[in-house]
Formats: C-alpha cells, sequence, structure tokens
C-alpha cells in the first residue's frame, strides 16, 4: 500500500514510507543534497541497523551520533525531524542548530527540543514490535530563518514554521526490528563458582 510517497523522497530512503514524512511535505527533490548538504551517522550507514544502545532494547539508550555538512550559504539555522517510516510517528524534534558544519554527540541534549509521539521533549527510544522492523528517516533541514519556537513546542508548530523556509535538506535513514528485552535477577547468575 503506497501512501502517495514521492518518488524522490523513496529514493532517498530506500523504499515506500507507509507513515506521512514531513520531507514531503516541506521539501522538494531540488532541495535533497543541495550544495553538497549531507547527513551522516558514525554509529551506522544509511539504510543501516541502528544499534541497540540507541533504542528502547537497552536501558541506558540514548540518542544516536549525527554528523552534517556546511549548509548552503544564507542558512539561518538547522532544524532536525526524526520520524518512524512505517508509522510516522516522531521520535524526534530538534531546532536551534547552529547554520554550519557540526555534529551531535552520542547522547549530546540539542538546544532546543520539541514533543515526540509520547509527548516528551527528548529522543524517544526506537520500540517497534517483536520481529517487526521499523525505519526511522533522519531529515535535517537547513532554514532561512531562525524558529522562535519555544522549547518543547509540537510537531504542527514545528511543521507550520519550517513550512517554505527550507532552504536543502539531508536524508539519513536507519532500521531497528523489536527485540525481546531481557529482565535479568539473581537467579539468572551462577555466583556459587
Amino acid at each position: 500500500m503506497s501512501t502517495g510517497t514521492p518518488a524522490w523522497v523513496q529514493q532517498a530512503i530506500g523504499a515506500d514510507a507507509k507513515g506521512a514524512l514531513t520531507i514531503s511535505e516541506v521539501a522538494d527533490e531540488k532541495l535533497l543534497g543541495k550544495s553538497g548538504f549531507t547527513l551522516t551517522s558514525p554509529a551506522f550507514k544509511h539504510g543501516g541497523e541502528l544499534d541497540p544502545s540507541f533504542t528502547a532494547a537497552e536501558e541506558d539508550a540514548v540518542a544516536p551520533p549525527l554528523e552534517w555538512t556546511a549548509p548552503p550559504p544564507g542558512t539561518q539555522e538547522l532544524a532536525l525531524i526524526v520520524e518512524d517510516a512505517e508509522d510516522g510517528k516522531i521520535h524526534w524534534l530538534v531546532w536551534g542548530l547552529k547554520a554550519q558544519k557540526g555534529a551531535l554527540f552520542e547522547g549530546e541534549a540539542p538546544p532546543r527540543i520539541g514533543k515526540n509521539a509520547a509527548g516528551n521533549s527528548e529522543w524517544l527510544l526506537p520500540n517497534p514490535p517483536l520481529g517487526v522492523q521499523h525505519r526511522y528517516v533522519f531529515q535535517l533541514y537547513a532554514l532561512d530563518l531562525p524558529l522562535t519556537l519555544m522549547p518543547g513546542a509540537g510537531y504542527e508548530d514545528f511543521r507550520k514554521n519550517i513550512k517554505n523556509h527550507v532552504m536543502a535538506a539531508a536524508v539519513l535513514t536507519a532500521r531497528f526490528e523489536g527485540h525481546e528485552i531481557e529482565e535479568l535477577d539473581a537467579e539468572d547468575f551462577d555466583l556459587e563458582d
């Protein structure tokens, strides 16, 4: 079942998206990778698997590290959204990133964070059903104005404020399959050896 995801978005993420993706609404093909603008991660390749340390499979999980190249001249701010391509859930809304080559380190708190699908202002840990693979689409936008959103703003405000202000976009996709989360207790350890 296709959601009508534009072909250029399907090509960028490696397949169709079952959930609507913001990039389909706020950008177009000519803005993707404009001026060599790219988004990468030292923790996974585009289309690669997320390490469990960035997901609900591990207790002390944090957001993955990200790196990006310099945005086009005239960019005022960078904004990031991470969406689940299978169900459209918002996993991270970030803005206030400097308009220059940069990075977010593993677990680093961004300058401004909005509400995720759970209503929290943090990285929503991927937690797909057991044995089901979901794809997480990291979308970085170079904007022609600084956002005036308050921390904790919701998705609708974020989307409305970036629409018609995207100068360039970069996409990075990661996969993760639902795992059983093992609960260990003292009986799991043989302490008599």
